[in-house]
């Protein structure tokens, strides 16, 4: 067994010489058999294991013991050794989280902070093949997809560490053998015999009745898992290129192109929305069932066009024409302004950046008497001796009327942009250049004043050139 392991942490892991890797050891048979494992492995090649454990308080002095059996093992196997002793009962309650969840939350948050402060860049975690069939089972039982089924990885990414699982392949039995051969002592957990927990119950009943039915059940569920994590990984991938096709972000959510996602498979649909909705909520956030069919089924129905949908955790569906966005209530986001406070010396041009919209403004002036009529939507001129500086580029705003050019009279600029069938969900990014007298002078790609318009007779170099980059005008 040494040998599979030093070749894993080799070829798997990729492992070599002189590395630093922590050890979570909880003094069971199976983080002890692991810690053993590692350090003849470290011995070998100049490695350095560093023993961590975490003393949760939950059992007394029984907690005491097993702390004690891993620093004493580690002294005698010379292997550094890190101690946390947390009052999780008093955390739990403080934070609301079950045990299992608040367990895990600091006990992970301490090997990372041993890892830091050792210099180490991996983290070894002991969990075996029984450990992922039983997980498999559970997330069967729960009616998990692809994704739930590939079980426990193997290694992840932890921040910037990551976390492997080097008895991944390895058995329960494999393991205690190695522990009897070896001597190394264990501890024994006495909560593993309580059945109220799920996975206990799952390990202690469920699985060995549904043995009777097929003896070799464990070895079958891992190969499941094995199975579903590189169909996974493949599909991930294909989500993630089907995301950059038919999505951008927009206004801290995302904006898809309906037609492009009607046409790829439900299965990439779903996916892409998972994605969405899990990168949305944060880390550690997975989205429900329910709650991705839900917008899977507005995104591809042909009616109505226009929908918007609360999806819960401060996020809304808003289903506009051929457009969609997924994201915060754009009426819950907050608005933006770049002051422009003076204009730009002959030959010299001035950039003002609009990241909420993916725009840059580009000021310049004109060498000479120009043709008013811009070259593009993107493009408008202005008289410098009507201007009132200093000018802003910024968001819309309640009650905002503009004066169009041909128009006599006003008109709201909420009316503009319906008009312009701009999105719902867009409208807050869409970029306004006003004037010091709050004049709204020109809507990107949309309308410009009668304000400031140049005039034959406009001194030469008086004339102001005012574009907008091209680069994300899908944006806006």
């Amino acid at each position: 067994m040494a040998v599979r392991i030093a070749r894993s942490l080799r070829d798997t892991f990729g492992i070599g010489p002189g590395a630093r890797i922590v050890a979570g050891v909880s003094g069971g048979p199976d983080s002890m058999a692991m810690l053993h494992l590692l350090q003849a492995s470290a011995v070998r090649d100049g490695s350095l294991v560093i023993a961590a454990h975490v003393n949760h308080g939950f059992r007394g002095t029984e907690s005491d013991a097993e702390a004690a059996l891993v620093r004493e093992t580690a002294a005698a196997w010379g292997i550094p050794f890190e101690l946390a002793e947390i009052d999780m009962p008093a955390y739990i309650e403080a934070t609301g989280l079950n045990s299992q969840a608040a367990s895990r939350e600091r006990r992970y948050a301490f090997l990372r902070d041993v890892a830091r402060r050792h210099g180490a860049k991996t983290i070894a975690i002991a969990h075996h093949a029984d450990d992922q069939a039983e997980t498999v089972l559970m997330r069967m039982l729960r009616g998990s997809g692809v994704t739930g089924l590939a079980g426990i990885p193997m290694r992840r990414a932890e921040e910037e560490l990551e976390l492997i699982r080097p008895l991944l392949r390895i058995t329960k039995g494999e393991l205690l053998a190695y522990n009897e051969r070896h001597g190394v002592p264990f501890a024994t957990d006495s909560s593993n015999a309580k059945t109220h927990y799920v996975r206990n119950a799952i390990r202690l009943e469920a699985l060995p009745y549904l043995e009777r039915y097929n003896p070799d059940l464990r070895a079958g569920l891992v190969r499941l898992a094995e199975l579903a994590s590189a169909d996974d990984e493949y599909m991930e991938a294909e989500a993630r290129r089907a995301l950059a096709a038919g999505a951008t972000r927009s206004g801290g959510g995302w904006r898809l192109d309906v037609r492009l996602v009607r046409g790829f498979h439900l299965a990439l649909q779903r996916r892409m929305i998972k994605l969405i909705l899990n990168g949305l909520a944060g880390p550690h956030a997975q989205a429900r069932f329910e709650q991705v069919e839900e917008i899977v089924a507005i995104l591809t129905a042909a009616r109505p066009e226009v929908a918007r949908v609360d999806i819960g955790g401060g996020l809304v569906l808003l289903r506009e024409y051929g457009y969609a966005y997924i994201g915060p209530a754009p009426d819950a986001q907050a608005g933006y302004a770049y002051t422009v406070a003076e204009l730009p010396a002959r030959s010299e041009r001035l950039e003002v950046a609009v990241p909420e919209c993916g725009l840059v403004f580009r000021f310049s002036r004109e060498a000479g008497i120009c043709d008013p009529s811009p070259g593009s939507r993107w493009e408008a001129f202005f008289d410098e001796a009507e201007l009132a500086l200093p000018l802003a580029v910024r968001s819309r705003m309640p009650g905002d009327r503009m004066e169009p050019l041909g128009l006599n009279g006003s008109k709201k600029v909420q009316d503009i942009l319906v008009d312009a069938k701009v999105p719902r969900s867009l409208r807050h990014l869409k970029p306004l250049l006003v004037d010091g007298d709050g004049r709204i002078l020109w809507i990107p790609g949309l309308r410009r004043s009668r304000h400031a318009v140049p005039k034959p007779h406009s001194a030469a170099g008086a004339v102001i050139r005012v574009t907008c980059s091209e680069s994300s005008h899908h944006t806006v």
